[in-house]
């Protein structure tokens, strides 16, 4: 018999747990999350999530929370998320894990390593922590250290991505795991947020559709990329960070870099964030949502068109 793992009766305490209303995160994407854009998302009853190495520095991270705090004072839906990379190399886990724990941060999400070296602190203070994966192995293992939720990360994801149809991958990790799951990829509208509810998960990963918000850090001309462009502008490439994700073929271009001359094989290394830092601003992500952007939409509005398009298909069907 298969080994379990997961909480069941969690998958109902979310909604309370995390207090938001839509079920949908904004995925935290690196350099352009806000804090404004977390706290709109907060207050709209979406979880928004910020990857602390938006934050220069630790300093300037805690100074990100504390004002995220500030802001969600009273709020009704006070849902956030804090995503944090574990791999090895990034120099920063433990300080910003710290900082994690002073602001009782709900949700931390785990990212391009192992979850269990931010379970004990977050558990610790009664906070969740779910995995981002992008395999059914790497789910298993992540389950198996005891995280309390999974996001898959599935083929179509902006930004380091998968390969696997999430139809395929909700089933294969419904097949161990009973706690909650998270849906990445392609997921621009409401009708996909209730598709992923449909399928067995309990919340969607939302972030291309989110790029050209206002709150969104993301240069105009990099906004302005994501609302002119559309599928057959997305590249999938590991040649720049050594894990595969998706690129805007045309940011490329513009960075002076040929796409069909891109060599694949390079090792995934965080240890010269700081040095590489103008790259990675250069060279835009975006996932196979992306034809639902049109045009520079506040957060709160973006939010609000996706739970009248979420009603509406769960009208359609009942």
């Amino acid at each position: 018999m298969t080994e379990r793992f997961g909480n069941a009766a969690l998958r109902d305490e979310l909604p309370g747990r995390l207090r938001y209303s839509l079920p949908a995160i904004v995925a935290p994407m690196f350099l352009v999350s806000s804090g404004e854009m977390v706290a709109a998302a907060a207050r709209n009853g979406v979880i928004g999530a910020y990857p602390s190495l938006n934050a220069r520095s630790s300093a300037g991270f805690r100074e990100v929370l504390e004002t995220l705090d500030a802001a969600l004072a009273g709020a009704e839906t006070t849902a956030y998320a804090v995503n944090l990379v574990t791999h090895r190399s990034n120099p920063r886990f433990a300080e910003d894990m710290a900082i994690c724990a002073d602001h009782r941060v709900p949700l931390v999400i785990t990212a391009l390593g192992s979850p269990a070296p931010a379970l004990g602190p977050v558990h610790e203070y009664g906070g969740l922590v779910f995995a981002d994966v992008n395999s059914p192995a790497l789910a298993r293992k992540a389950a198996a250290a005891g995280a309390d939720g999974l996001i898959l990360v599935c083929c179509g994801a902006g930004g380091h991505t998968g390969t696997m149809s999430p139809f395929a991958f909700v089933d294969e990790v419904r097949r161990f795991f009973d706690g909650p799951l998270v849906v990445a990829g392609g997921i621009g509208t409401g009708a996909a947020i209730r598709a992923v509810i449909g399928m067995g998960a309990d919340l969607a990963y939302m972030g291309t559709r989110f790029l050209a918000a206002q709150e969104s850090l993301a240069v105009q001309d990099f906004k302005q990329m994501v609302i002119d462009s559309g599928f057959d502008d997305i590249l999938c490439t590991d040649a720049i960070t050594g894990a595969l994700a998706n690129k805007l073929r045309p940011s490329l271009v513009r960075a002076g870099i040929d796409p069909d001359t891109l060599q694949s094989g390079k090792a995934f290394d965080l240890s010269g964030l700081e040095s590489s830092v103008s790259k990675w601003k250069d060279l835009w992500s975006a996932g196979h949502g992306i034809g639902a952007v049109a045009e520079s939409e506040t957060t709160a509005e973006i939010i609000d068109e996706l739970a009248r398009q979420f009603a509406a298909t769960a009208a359609k069907a009942a």
